[in-house]
């Protein structure tokens, strides 16, 4: 057996070697004759099958049997040659070259490893920023909406007009080309004014008018709108106002922070107005971290550090994203795609630039991951997963199960330690407001 082992780059290498078939056949008559004391052939005796019936009887698996032996071989002479340990080896070794001949096989086996980061003092990368600041009109406005969300309706006594926020009292009756249809005729229905609930430019009108008004609303129905017969059509709704409705008024005292903090004893307005506070804090920040921060951060680890990666794993990256976009064109475009190989490598190389970034960057978070000591576990997984159906209105057991059937585990979990590492270099850097 020939070798020639070569490292490429701290995270690919190549080994070549020619097999002479002489190996391959000791290789068959080792493995026949370890058969012999197992195998189970009619006529035989176990133990006593000789080892010509033991060829004959499995031939051909035989031989593919040998010759992986041999290329196991090929590969641990490789690897040991090149001082690589199999448990830096990141996924299987693949062969790119197999041509048999009748005296010899010339291979050649493509093997990755997990690449080596020289990270340096990584969290001096990390930029300092204000952590968000929250002020007094933003915990009122917050404390406002919840309590009138809570609040009852009261009717409006004055004569006035209708405003943004009011419930209308109103009757209402629709018709297209001067014919009522069904659904669109109803008495005394209150209908809260800026909520989108209806027709759009159907609320837009009803604001403006007095308890008593009467009214026609000419609208245009959407043209995707459910029913089909009123699709894309004009209507008119005759309008009453039969009443005036609105929120009762809030008052931010301590009886209101009594109400909406039943479990805290001694409740009052400082307290309710420090939950509320630390409430939107860890909202700002969410959407901070989420929109802006942690995506910058990553991008600069990918820009600023430099390491071999995988060629199978990019390589991988890149078909996974070429199947994507051809789930969203049509069957002649991807049938010529099939028949055009020079057009299907162009579109498959737009690809490279994003994987290449993608790839680098999950290996990057698992270099953090490990030197920070971050972990998340399938249970945390789980919880997660439970939790965001539960509050979806989801079965939480089927939810788990579709995104485990599907696959999803390891992608999620990856998420949740990506969020947990950039999370933690940024709160080292995060300033009091």
């Amino acid at each position: 057996m020939e070798i020639k082992s070569n490292k490429i780059n701290s995270a690919n290498a190549e080994i070549k070697a020619t097999i002479s078939m002489d190996e391959v056949n000791a290789n068959v008559d080792k493995i026949a004759k370890s058969l012999t004391k197992t195998a189970k052939i009619a006529g035989f005796r176990k133990g006593k099958v000789p080892v010509a019936t033991v060829k004959k009887q499995y031939g051909e698996k035989l031989v593919q049997d040998a010759e992986a032996e041999a290329l196991r071989d090929v590969l641990s002479k490789g690897l040991e040659e090149m001082n690589i340990s199999n448990d830096s080896l990141i996924g299987e070794p693949t062969i790119s070259q197999f041509d048999k001949s009748a005296d010899k096989i010339e291979v050649t086996v493509k093997v990755a490893m997990r690449p080596l980061i020289e990270m340096g003092d990584y969290a001096a990368l990390v930029k300092e920023f204000d952590k968000p600041a929250i002020s007094d009109e933003d915990i009122n406005a917050r404390i406002k909406e919840l309590a009138e969300a809570q609040a009852p309706l009261v009717d409006v006594l004055e004569d006035r007009k209708l405003v943004e926020g009011d419930t209308a009292v109103i009757d209402f009756e629709g018709s297209v080309d001067g014919k009522l249809f069904d659904g669109g005729t109803a008495k005394d229905f209150s209908l809260r004014l800026g909520s989108g609930q209806f027709i759009p430019g159907f609320e837009d009108q009803v604001i403006g008018m007095k308890k008593e008004d009467e009214a026609v609303v000419k609208v245009t129905f959407p043209e995707n709108y459910g029913g089909n017969e009123l699709a894309g059509k004009d209507a008119e709704f005759k309008v009453k106002v039969n009443g005036i409705k609105t929120k009762e008024a809030v008052v931010i005292d301590d009886e209101l922070a009594k109400k909406m903090l039943p479990g805290e004893e001694d409740a009052n307005v400082e307290t309710l107005k420090a939950l509320v506070k630390t409430q939107i804090e860890n909202e700002e920040l969410s959407k901070l971290y989420n929109d802006e921060l942690k995506p910058a951060l990553l991008e600069l680890f990918v820009e600023t550090f430099i390491f071999d990666l995988p060629e199978f794993v990019v390589e991988q990256e890149i078909d996974m994203a070429l199947n994507k976009k051809a789930g969203s064109m049509s069957e002649e475009e991807i049938q010529e795609l099939r028949t055009n190989e020079e057009k299907l490598t162009t579109l498959r190389e737009t690809f490279r630039d994003d994987a290449t970034k993608s790839v680098k960057a999950t290996f990057i978070i698992d270099a953090l991951a490990q030197d920070q000591k971050v972990k998340v576990h399938e249970q945390e997984v789980m919880q997660t997963i439970y939790y965001e159906a539960m509050q979806m209105g989801q079965d939480p057991q089927q939810a788990y199960e579709h995104y485990k059937k599907a696959g999803y585990i390891p992608a999620i979990q990856m998420s949740m330690v990506e969020d947990r590492v950039l999370s933690g270099l940024l709160n080292t850097k995060m300033k009091e407001a």
